[in-house]
C-alpha cells in the first residue's frame, strides 16, 4: 500500500484516479502529516520549511509554478518534483483574454463608477446620469491592435493564437522556442529575437514567462523604455517578473496606461490604473480537475513503473511499459554524465531487458529492467538513491 499525502484541497476527479494500491491521507494536519508518505500532492502550500521523510519518493504540484517547493533539496534527497504544464492553460488563457478586453474598454472603472452612483443623494435619475457620464469611459477595440506575448509556452501560445482569431496582430518572444513549440503557433504569429522588440511593437503586452532567478525583475525601467506610450501591461505569470516601483513610475508618466495583474501586493492595491485579481488564473473547476488528474497519473507512473514525466528537478526518462520484467531498478545520480552506463555497470551480472537514462543539469536518472533477482545493491559515490521496483 502506497501512502499519498495531500497538502491542499485536491480535486476529487484527480483523487479518484488512484487505485486500491493507494491510501490518501491529509498531510496538512500537524508536523507528522507526511510521515510514511510515498508521495505528496500539493497546490500552493509552502514546503520550504518542511522536513521530508526518508521514504518520500515524489511530490506532484497540481499546477505549473513550483516556487513553493525546495527543488534543490528535493533533488539531493532523491525526491522527484512534478508539475502539470498545460493542464490549466485554457483557464489562464480565457482570463487573459477577458482582461485584455476589460482593460481596453475600461470595464472595471466604469462598473465601479456606476455602482457608486447609487449612494449619490444628488442624483434623481440614475439612467440619465449614466448616459451623461459614459463618455469618459470610452475605450478602444482590440481588433487591429498589436498584442505582445512574452513567453510562448503552453499558455502564451494559446493566448497568441486566440488573439489572432480576434483580429489582433501578435508578436511573440521566447528564448527557448523549440521547433515543435513553434508549430503550435498560427502562421500569423510573428516571433522576434528579443523582448525589447516586443515592447517596441505592442499596444498590449501579456507576460507568460516562468519565475526564475534569471527572469526576476525583467520588466524594469530599462525594458519599459522601449515600449510605446500608453502601453497596457498584463501580468498573469508572477509578480516577481516586474519591478513594482518601475511599473508604478511608468503609470505616473503615462508610459503605462494600465497594469492588470493576478497577483496582489500591498504596494499596488488602490493605485489608479492598476487592476488586481485574486490569483484567479487557474481557479476553474476544469483546471483544478485537469491538474489533479495529471499530477495523480505522474505519481502513479513513477511509483509503480519508475517513469518520470514533467519533472522540474530530474530528467524525463521512461522505459516502455511493454517491456515485461520481474524487476526494475532505478538510480538517481549527481555529477554523473551517463547514468544509464553507470546502472549497467553496477548490475553488469544481470540480464538486461531494457535500459534508459538521462540528465538534467547535475542530476541524472536511469532505469534498468531485468528478470534476475536483486540481492545486493553496490554503493557508488555518484548515486543519490537506488530503488528496486518488483513487478507482480
Amino acid at each position: 500500500m502506497y501512502r499519498v499525502a495531500t497538502l491542499n484541497k485536491i480535486s476529487k476527479v484527480g483523487l479518484d484516479k488512484f487505485t486500491d494500491l493507494y491510501e490518501i491521507v491529509d498531510g496538512s494536519e500537524g508536523p507528522d502529516g507526511l510521515n510514511n508518505a510515498t508521495g505528496v500532492l500539493v497546490r500552493s502550500q509552502a514546503m520550504h520549511d518542511m522536513e521530508f521523510p526518508e521514504d518520500l519518493l515524489a511530490i506532484a504540484r497540481a499546477g505549473a509554478g513550483v516556487n513553493n517547493i525546495p527543488l534543490d533539496r528535493c533533488a539531493d534527497q532523491g525526491i522527484v518534483v512534478f508539475n502539470t504544464p498545460g493542464a490549466n492553460a485554457n483557464s489562464v488563457k480565457e482570463l487573459v483574454l477577458g482582461a485584455l478586453i476589460m482593460s481596453s474598454r475600461n470595464m472595471s472603472e466604469s462598473i465601479a463608477w456606476v455602482n457608486a452612483l447609487k449612494d449619490d443623494p444628488e442624483i434623481e435619475d440614475i439612467s440619465k446620469a449614466v448616459e451623461k457620464g459614459k463618455s469618459k469611459f470610452a475605450g478602444h477595440e482590440i481588433y487591429g491592435h498589436t498584442l505582445g506575448v512574452l513567453g510562448l509556452g503552453a499558455i502564451g501560445a494559446m493566448v497568441a493564437n486566440a488573439a489572432v482569431g480576434l483580429g489582433m496582430k501578435v508578436v511573440g518572444y521566447d528564448p527557448y522556442l523549440t521547433p515543435a513549440a513553434k508549430e503550435r503557433l498560427l502562421f500569423d504569429v510573428k516571433t522576434v529575437d528579443t523582448p525589447e522588440e516586443v515592447m517596441a511593437e505592442s499596444d498590449f503586452i501579456t507576460i507568460h514567462i516562468p519565475a526564475m532567478d534569471s527572469t526576476k525583475g525583467m520588466i524594469d525601467n530599462a525594458m519599459l523604455s522601449h515600449a510605446k506610450d500608453g502601453l497596457i501591461l498584463l501580468n498573469f505569470s508572477r509578480d516577481t517578473l516586474v519591478v513594482e516601483k518601475d511599473v508604478l513610475d511608468a503609470l505616473s508618466s503615462g508610459k503605462i496606461a494600465k497594469y492588470v495583474t493576478d497577483f496582489a501586493t500591498a504596494g499596488i492595491i488602490g493605485v489608479t490604473g492598476v487592476t488586481i485579481m485574486p490569483h484567479l488564473g487557474a481557479s476553474t473547476e476544469e483546471a483544478e480537475d485537469n491538474c489533479a488528474v495529471m499530477a495523480a497519473e505522474e505519481l502513479m507512473n513513477y511509483i509503480e513503473c519508475g517513469n518520470i514525466k514533467n519533472s522540474v528537478n530530474f530528467p524525463a526518462v521512461a522505459l516502455d511499459t511493454d517491456i515485461e520484467s520481474a524487476n526494475r531498478i532505478t538510480i538517481m545520480t549527481k555529477g554523473e554524465p551517463h547514468p544509464e552506463k553507470l546502472i549497467a555497470a553496477m548490475f553488469a551480472d544481470k540480464e538486461v531487458k531494457g535500459c534508459v537514462g538521462g540528465v538534467r543539469g547535475d542530476y541524472g536518472y536511469a532505469i534498468l529492467a531485468t528478470d534476475d533477482d536483486i540481492d545486493e545493491v553496490p554503493a557508488v559515490d555518484e548515486v543519490i538513491r537506488v530503488r528496486v521496483i518488483t513487478r507482480d
